[in-house]
Formats: C-alpha cells, structure tokens, sequence
C-alpha cells in the first residue's frame, strides 16, 4: 500500500507560479513511477506529467510543456511539480499518483486546489 499526501495548491495570478507537492508512505516499489493530474468539474481527469525511479527526465502534457517541472526528492519521497507561468486554464484540482509502472497509477492523493485568476 502507498499513501500519498499532496500540498501546496492555492490562488495565483496568470504568470505566477506554485509549487505542489507530493509526500508518499508505505511501499516504494509501489510507487516507482509518480504523476501528477488535474481534474476540473465536468471534465475528464487530464494526465499532467510523470516521473519514474531509475534516472531519466520527466515527461509532459503539450499543455503544460516548457511550464511545469516534476522532480522528486528520493531521500524524502516526495515528488514535486514546479508550475510556472500559470494561466487561467490551468485552473483545477491537481492530483498526484503512483504506480510501479508509468500508466498503471494504483494509488492516489486527495487532491489539491490551483485556482489561476486572470
């Protein structure tokens, strides 16, 4: 089993940036490759970007390429998602996931709230 607590949404203005991040307990085999999500109402949840154990970059949405930056901290085991130039579109609920696997995201966080003003 994982665990995953994430923070460090709020309100920004567009161009402004946050930083969410993601704090995971319990098996880390389990939770090798980590991602990040956002969900508005009435829509699909949207795969933002992802980041796997063993080395390697993270890999993006086109949406948010260029802005956002996903890193993890191994020793803590947290996972982060730098987010810069915010726009008002990437108003939603982030949600962080884990998996051993990039693509099979078994356990996820509560969520947390990045509301973007214009």
């Amino acid at each position: 089993q994982v665990q995953l607590v994430e923070s460090g949404g709020g309100s920004v203005q567009a161009g402004g940036s946050l930083r969410l991040s993601c704090a995971a307990t319990g098996n880390a085999v389990s939770s090798s490759c980590m991602g990040w999500f956002r969900q508005t109402p009435g829509k699909e949840r949207e795969w933002v970007a992802r980041l796997c154990s063993g080395g390697g970059s993270g890999y993006y949405a086109d949406s948010v390429k260029g802005r956002f930056t996903i890193f993890r901290d191994t020793a803590k085991r947290t996972t982060y998602l730098s987010m810069n130039s915010l726009k008002p579109e990437d108003t939603a609920m982030y949600y962080c996931a884990a998996g051993r696997y990039a693509g099979r995201w078994n356990y996820w966080g509560q969520g947390t709230q990045v509301t973007v003003s214009s």
